[in-house]
């Protein structure tokens, strides 16, 4: 038999891939990512460049098929992988069996919400060509700043990014970026989940008093009672384990925001318009106070776009691989979401101002709707409204709560090196449900602050990923891209300062007596 020349058996392909190894859970390994042109170029080693056809060609094939097996698995799972076991014990990352469609579920649920209900407030101040201006140009913005997210989930070769404030150290620092990150991500967490506990238990409030009508006992609960029933409802939800598990609760959340946006924005223009409405802007004594009263209006506008702070979160429950990485199925269902967010936050706040001008009270087109035709729409139809309001507030609950208890249970399993066990577990759930529960109670206004909320968190959607892009990607320097980048995040910035005096004059001017509902008399 004829013996092949020895460099034909262990020659080496001129164009392997690099290895790079990755911090992974047992639950979702990932393949290094296409090597670079220089990569491409070097002979480098790497464990599949031995199987190479060459190498194979002299091999019987069974042998054959061994070989290529391992070859592809190898590619699969990633090359000279590191286990993390504390993230496979995460509410965040314990599994990652997402897809496209968890994704939309969980982008549209954290998109939608009560926040685009006060959009017609933003615009009572506006005024149609600045507010339809402000709003399209906010989406747009945001938009283009939830790709840069989604790219950067694994920016770098080797590692994912699982949490916004991970991305924010890796940018920034680790302290300057836990210090940037921390607060606007944890106040958007929290701060929309007491906000959600008002609107929850004051709609379901309402809910009975439609439902019940003069039929009601003599005692009826008290706000801060129906506070309690909804903090309930939420606690008991809250016990399912991790962000996947809730993808269910995300699309009942997400079916009810498309639903009742609707109903609310066709039930207004299909009703008599008052007779005293007036499009004009409102106009206020001063022009200071013009000038906060527009801030505060661009911070409603700014905090209907939220939703940004649980990108990386959403897109670390799915697998990536080098064939399948996850920002590709991650950016499918973002669009998907977005698009029926578009229809639902343009028609509520064109067609909220559209019938009811700048008589539009503070608490939004709801209490619009309820103060003005109560008596001409149907209760059936007004009772389901706010019903669809309630599902989509317990929803929404739990996808910006699910964060907060990943802190908690890093925090534990850090200090005890051991996964929480299920009582632990629960626990801090209904510590963080009563502990939302009672900050309400104390802090009853905070629903109503949407301008100073949303420029208190403007950065974390409009402005640190701008900054994150150009500090991890590294564009050339005075380029298109640099300058866009750069100019984006001050912009940012800036607008987040203006927006946060405007919600500050506002909530002062108010006396801190603004109320989302006005319950009738």
């Amino acid at each position: 038999m004829e013996e092949r020349p020895e460099t034909e058996l262990i020659s080496i392909p001129a164009t392997p891939r690099a290895s790079t190894p990755e911090i992974l859970t047992p639950s979702g390994q990932r393949s290094p990512r296409p090597a670079s042109k220089e990569a491409k170029s070097s002979t480098a080693w790497t464990p599949t460049s031995f199987i190479s056809p060459r190498f194979l060609s002299p091999i019987g094939t069974p042998m054959k098929r061994v070989l290529i097996n391992m070859k592809g698995y190898l590619e699969e799972v990633g090359h000279l992988t590191k286990l993390n076991p504390q993230d496979a014990w995460l509410p965040i990352t314990e599994s990652r069996n997402g897809n496209a469609h968890y994704a939309a579920f969980h982008n549209l649920n954290a998109g939608v919400g009560f926040q685009a209900l006060v959009l017609p407030v933003a615009f009572a101040f506006l005024g149609w060509s600045w507010g339809i201006l402000s709003l399209t140009i906010a989406y747009c913005w945001q938009l283009y700043t939830l790709w840069i997210l989604v790219q950067l989930h694994e920016a770098v070769p080797g590692k994912r990014y699982n949490r916004y404030v991970e991305l924010a150290q890796a940018a920034f620092g680790e302290r300057l970026g836990l210090w940037l990150a921390l607060f606007p991500t944890v106040y958007l967490s929290a701060g929309t989940a007491t906000a959600l506990i008002l609107i929850g238990g004051e709609t379901m409030k309402l809910f009975f008093q439609i439902v019940c009508g003069p039929l009601c006992s003599s005692n009826p609960l008290t706000t801060v009672e129906w506070y309690l029933v909804f903090t309930s409802l939420c606690i008991v939800l809250s016990q399912l384990p991790n962000l996947n598990s809730i993808a269910g609760l995300s699309l009942i959340g997400a079916i009810t925001a498309i639903t009742y946006s609707t109903m609310v924005w066709v039930l207004s223009v299909s009703q008599q318009r008052p007779p005293t409405i007036s499009y004009e802007p409102l106009s206020l004594p001063s022009f200071s106070a013009s000038v906060f009263s527009v801030m505060n209006a661009l911070g409603i506008v700014a905090f209907a776009f939220r939703g940004h702070n649980l990108a990386m979160e959403i897109q670390a429950t799915m697998p990536s691989t080098f064939k399948h990485p996850a920002h590709v199925p991650m950016w499918k269902g973002a669009k998907v979401a977005y698009f029926f967010i578009a229809l639902c936050l343009f028609p509520v706040a064109i067609g909220g101002f559209w019938a009811y001008g700048n008589l539009m009270p503070s608490g939004g087109i709801l209490n619009a709707l309820y103060g003005f035709h109560s008596h001409d729409i149907p209760r059936g139809l007004l009772a389901m409204t706010f019903l669809l309001v309630v599902f989509n507030c317990l929803s929404s609950f739990q996808i910006y709560s699910m964060p907060v208890f990943d802190s908690f249970e890093a925090s534990y399993t850090t200090r005890t090196n051991r996964p929480c066990s299920i009582w632990v577990r629960s626990g801090f759930r209904v510590f963080y449900g009563f502990i939302s529960f009672f900050i309400g109670v104390a802090l009853p206004f905070l629903s109503s602050l949407a301008g100073l909320l949303g420029g208190l968190t403007l950065p974390v959607t409009f402005a640190y990923p701008c900054f994150m892009w150009v500090l991890i990607k590294k564009p050339s320097k005075y380029s298109f891209n640099w300058y866009f980048n750069w100019i984006l995040g001050w912009l940012g910035i800036a607008f987040s300062v203006a927006f946060s005096i405007g919600g500050v004059w506002s909530m002062v001017n108010s006396g801190l007596k603004l109320k989302f509902f006005k319950p009738p008399n």
